[in-house]
């Protein structure tokens, strides 16, 4: 199975209402990214035990380990979890920057150095995500 399909199929194992705003948000991080690189992580680790959701990942950047080590990773990530949708600004360095610059205009999300999380797609504003996403992809 390609990428491509993997994806579709994650999407659409959501339920109708976290299926379409992940659908949505899939078409929106593809417009600001129309040729980026797409992954797949089923959540799963080298012994096939589950250690995180899946999530699908766009773009790429070398990810800078402490010890020196790198490798390549996803720019921006989408994954559903328990309670709604996270969205991933992977290539941020300063990690009080997305919640400084964006917690007060979002909407109903909690911001980490990293991570958007929500309920649901109504409940932020999606002009301000965008902004952020294109934040991540300039890195």
């Amino acid at each position: 199975m390609d990428i491509q399909e993997q994806i579709k199929d994650y999407i659409n194992s959501h339920s109708e209402k976290k299926c379409n705003d992940m659908r949505e948000l899939h078409r929106i991080i593809l417009e600001l990214m129309p040729e980026c690189r797409l992954w797949f992580l089923d959540g799963k680790d080298s012994e096939n035990k589950t250690v995180s959701n899946p999530n699908i990942g766009y773009g790429s950047y070398t990810m800078q380990y402490a010890g020196g080590k790198t490798r390549d990773f996803y720019q921006i990530g989408l994954s559903a979890n328990t309670t709604g949708i996270s969205i991933y600004i992977m290539n941020i360095n300063d990690k009080t920057y997305l919640p400084e610059t964006y917690g007060e205009k979002i909407g109903k999300a909690s911001i980490t150095g990293y991570c958007i999380k929500f309920k649901a797609l109504k409940d932020i504003n999606t002009e301000i995500l965008k902004a952020a996403i294109l934040d991540g992809i300039k890195g």
